[in-house]
């Protein structure tokens, strides 16, 4: 694991070497262990790195035999075993134990196609001198992120966007487009970002440099084909066999490890079957929550049952409601505006961690793969919703919900019937839409300025919902999700928190092979009636305590709706005045004031609207 950045000229000049050494300078926390460059006519690159596997001789940037093919990585090649004694039989001599040295091999012998025999997490860059080419990866579900900027004379990229914000090569700007996304979802999809110069790389795609030529390439897509006769047994038993392997060989490692257990089923199966392969106790880490929280669940009695059965060494914290505390460092991780409020546990229990251990496993990805969240289940219902009289559903049911008062505990339950009503009469793209959306249109009208954001429709954002290769409604759905949120959301603040720390985080359930399998499971076995994870929870059903599979999930969410109405009421009125907000102009006061007084007076829930809000502020402030 590490940070990776670099700069390629587009004119055939070499690069001042000082526009790589700042790049990876401001990545140095990614890799506290060590630190690489490569130097060649018109490329520089570098890494900084977090040791993980030959801790003593897998320095980085590692070169082929003859020197002429040269990489950089961050993240793990998991089958790197394999694809060595393949590559060793076929006459390649390798310097290193490293997993990183089989990226040069595999394109010796097969060009930009090696790419395909990869299995890991991985975003590289690949230097082949005799061509003068440069290519750069993606791992194919985007574990590790990848950034770029290209301009008249060069390309950079960088592991993070701080990478290329202070190559000192260009000025940056505020894309008005990547801010309506990031109003729309709380996070800004790829390929956008915060600033108009500089993008993401898409999952399962290259980047390809030469000559003063680019190009990019996808390499990998996923398909839901499920299967038409389905064996509920068989299928259990051949997930369950390909998740062990994925655990087995998620615990490559020659540091200490351990794993996140929030006391939900995904990261409690982590935990059980990395117990049948680890050789002594596993160290668990959980987090619980302080302040005003209501009745909000706390779900450390589930992951300490866990940790009994499997007799782990278990480390708990409690997070108090301080944001004021933690927001700079998260603010300073992104380097754009998140508004995603389970930064808020991830950032406290990635700090944890890594006072005891190196690596962590995580349960995320099994909502995706199996249908977990309620969006998935309203869905569902919507499309039997629908079949009710329009009278009954316009002129009775939706005017009596949009009158409830939000829960005094600041359960979320009223504020999913509202939004489950009010877009039930839309198309299926639109109503999955609205579900995930955290401004809609009515939303931004009220608190952005006229011309803050770019003039469109909004329909736009239905090409989001398109899934080419899903045709089943939840299997479009789960598409969106582990192309768009996965990526950008979660996975995006895991690399983030966890490297802040030098900690790796690793995801077994979006081990490529699994997340096909998954795909040809039937959405009838991953929601079963309103039992959301249905086969999931059979295979888990003799390896987690029955409590695990039972209880109301909650995860690594905070309680931000009752903190926000109480020990953070004053912190977000202070941030969100009219005097700070005038800073930049974008946001109407009266229409940010309105849905402050609507939150605190429990009309309606805005707290993922306000904390979008208070994280687009602090990021301004930081940064602009």
């Amino acid at each position: 694991m590490c940070g990776i950045a670099g700069v390629y000229d587009l004119q055939g000049a070499t690069p001042e070497r000082e526009i790589v050494t700042q790049m990876v300078r401001a990545i140095g926390h990614r890799g506290p262990d060590d630190e690489g460059f490569h130097f060649a006519n018109r490329l520089q690159m570098g890494m900084a790195r977090l040791s993980i596997i030959d801790v003593m001789g897998g320095h980085q940037p590692i070169s082929s035999e003859d020197g002429q093919v040269t990489v950089v990585c961050n993240g793990e090649i998991y089958n790197h075993q394999e694809l060595r004694r393949e590559l060793e039989a076929a006459g390649h001599v390798f310097r290193t134990r490293s997993d990183v040295e089989v990226i040069v091999h595999l394109y010796e012998d097969l060009g930009e196609r090696f790419v395909a025999r990869l299995s890991g997490m991985f975003a590289f860059a690949l230097w082949d001198e005799r061509r003068q080419r440069l290519i750069l990866g993606r791992d194919r579900l985007g574990i590790k992120p990848l950034f770029y900027a290209r301009n008249g004379k060069y390309v950079l990229f960088g592991s993070e966007i701080k990478a290329l914000a202070r190559s000192g090569v260009f000025q940056l700007h505020l894309d008005r487009e990547a801010l309506d996304r990031y109003l729309t979802f709380g996070y800004i999809p790829s390929p956008l970002t915060i600033y108009k110069e500089i993008r993401k790389l898409d999952p399962a795609h290259l980047l390809i440099c030469e000559g003063s030529r680019t190009e990019t390439k996808r390499y990998w897509q996923l398909r839901f084909n499920p299967v038409q006769e389905p064996d509920e047994s068989a299928l259990g038993r051949r997930f369950l066999e390909l998740f062990s392997d994925a655990v087995r060989t998620h615990l490559m490692s020659d540091v200490s490890l351990g794993a996140f257990l929030s006391g939900g089923v995904d990261s409690s199966l982590v935990v059980a079957l990395m117990n049948a392969c680890a050789a002594g106790p596993i160290k668990t880490f959980t987090i619980g929550f302080g302040g005003s929280v209501g009745g909000y669940l706390d779900e450390r009695v589930y992951a300490r049952s866990v940790s009994r059965r499997y007799g782990t060494i278990h480390t708990e914290f409690e997070v108090e409601p301080n944001l004021e505390e933690m927001l700079h460092d998260v603010v300073e991780s992104f380097d754009e505006p998140f508004g995603d409020d389970s930064v808020v546990p991830s950032y406290y229990i990635c700090k944890l961690a890594r006072a005891h251990v190196t690596v962590a496993l995580t349960g995320l990805g099994g909502d995706e793969l199996f249908a977990g969240y309620e969006r998935y289940l309203g869905l569902k219902l919507s499309a039997q919703y629908e079949r009710l009289p329009s009278f009954l559903r316009r002129g009775v049911v939706a005017p009596l919900v949009n009158k409830l008062a939000e829960r005094q505990d600041g359960h979320y339950t009223v504020n999913h019937l509202k939004r489950f009503v009010r877009s039930a009469h839309l198309p299926a793209s639109r109503r999955y839409l609205d579900y995930v959306t955290v401004f809609n249109e009515r939303l931004k009208q009220r608190v952005c300025r006229p011309g803050a954001l770019p003039d469109r429709d909004g329909a736009t954002d239905t090409q989001l919902f398109e899934a080419p290769f899903a045709m089943d409604l939840l299997d479009r759905a789960a598409y969106h999700d582990l192309h768009s949120y996965v990526p950008e959301d979660i996975l995006a603040l895991s690399d983030r928190l966890s490297m802040r720390y030098g900690l790796e985080l690793r995801v077994p359930f979006l081990d490529h092979t699994l997340v096909e399998f998954c795909a040809t499971i039937p959405s009838s076995l991953k929601l079963r009636s309103v039992t959301k994870k249905y086969l999931l929870k059979q295979v888990a059903r003799d390896l987690v305590p029955e409590g695990v599979l039972n209880h109301r999930k909650q995860g690594f969410a905070s309680p931000m709706a009752a903190w926000l109405r109480g020990d953070l009421r004053e912190y977000v009125c202070d941030t969100l005045s009219p005097r700070r907000l005038a800073a930049h102009g974008l946001f109407d006061e009266e229409g940010v004031r309105t849905l402050i007084d609507a939150h605190m007076s429990r009309r309606e829930s805005h707290d993922r609207q306000l904390f979008a809000l208070v994280m687009f502020q602090n990021w301004y402030e930081r940064f602009m």
